[in-house]
């Protein structure tokens, strides 16, 4: 997950605070964003709801993506917007869309 949110979508991990350390997990800043990534022994993939990022470059995003073994699903639904859909390595759905 770590590789996945900071080596291939570009996020910087923060430290968690002290006392939320030994509870595992890891935290990552997207910009003005910060996403919480936890243990959960019942962990079901949210394969619906998901975040979107916005990039300025999405064509460079999806060769990195493919590069690391990650699949993309451009999708053309909304014909003013440039996107696709991808996978973590836990099966979240993730929105890339172009910034511009």
């Amino acid at each position: 997950m770590r590789r996945f949110y900071c080596d291939v979508l570009g996020c910087v991990e923060i430290p968690k605070p002290a006392p939320l350390q030994g509870r595992g997990g890891f935290w990552v800043q997207a910009g003005e964003t910060a996403f919480h990534f936890g243990i959960d022994r019942g962990f079901h993939p949210a394969t619906k709801a998901h975040p979107a990022f916005m990039v300025s470059d999405i064509h460079a995003l999806a060769c990195d993506l493919a590069n690391a073994g990650t699949g993309v699903r451009w999708d053309t639904a909304l014909r003013s917007v440039t996107r696709f859909f991808t996978f973590d390595p836990v099966g979240n759905r993730i929105e890339i869309i172009a910034s511009s």
